[in-house]
């Protein structure tokens, strides 16, 4: 029997996707990079029991790689399902990442199949997919980098029920970074201290903080036997930025936690 992917739930959100999902209602989840939301979502699709279709998206992502398009091969045309497509037959649970990095035109597909329609009109095809009782639309996006050419519109926001996620608390950080990485519960509590830290200074100008992602990926380093104050520069501060005065001034809050042997 396969496993559950790791997640430790902080303020019942589990709840509340499982009781969207009953109740078919799309779900659009905030919060920082890094903070977990697609390993959520990933856990809540195993809990689930059912498949999971995830797109990245980016800025040259078009309706037609969520929907599908027409492919010519031996000497005939075929039809091929994107992945939205795919996931409404499949009744999957269809995970949009960064939603707001997709072009604008592109979110309007996800309206009939947002509100009480819940259908996907294929326009090259005719064909109306009806998405079964199991579908589940969610998407994702990080409020930080929202401006004004890039946001939800208020006619696609307000189809979805929304899930605010931050940065575990220290003790529930201590536990997700000591159990993924696999450094002692000591380490595991340092490069916690470290992102408190870190995400409290506000003199620097950082487009990100030391997210839950990379303390994992410093506690891997050390697990595998790399000093931690090493892991830290190579995993963190070089991660977070490429101002060299700005890593020198991080650099100075690891030393100071970790004194130079850490």
């Amino acid at each position: 029997m396969t496993s559950l992917p790791f997640y430790a739930e902080q303020a019942g959100e589990c709840t509340l996707f499982e009781h969207a999902w009953r109740k078919q209602l799309p779900l659009l989840i905030k919060g920082p990079t890094g903070c977990g939301k697609t390993r959520f979502v990933e856990h809540m699709a195993a809990r689930l029991k059912r498949p999971l279709v995830t797109v990245s998206c980016h800025d040259d992502l078009s309706a037609a790689d969520l929907v599908g398009r027409f492919l010519i091969g031996n000497g005939s045309t075929q039809w091929s399902d994107g992945p939205l497509a795919r996931a409404v037959r499949l009744g999957a649970i269809c995970y949009l990442d960064e939603v707001v990095e997709a072009r604008k035109d592109t979110t309007v597909v996800l309206h009939p199949l947002a509100d009480d329609r819940r259908i996907l009109p294929i326009e090259r095809t005719g064909e109306e997919l009806a998405a079964p009782l199991e579908f589940m639309l969610v998407i994702s996006y990080n409020p930080g980098y929202q401006n004004l050419l890039k946001g939800l519109k208020p006619s696609t926001r307000q189809r979805f029920v929304s899930l605010s996620m931050n940065y575990p608390s220290p003790q529930i950080e201590v536990g997700i970074v000591q159990n993924e990485s696999g450094v002692s519960e000591t380490q595991a509590k340092q490069l916690v201290q470290l992102a408190k830290a870190l995400r409290s200074l506000t003199e620097h100008d950082l487009e990100e903080t030391a997210s839950t992602r990379l303390l994992v990926s410093a506690g891997r380093l050390a697990a595998s036997g790399l000093p931690l104050q090493t892991a830290c520069q190579a995993a963190i501060i070089d991660a977070l930025t490429d101002d060299f005065a700005t890593a020198q001034a991080l650099h100075e809050v690891a030393r100071a936690l970790f004194g130079d042997a850490a």
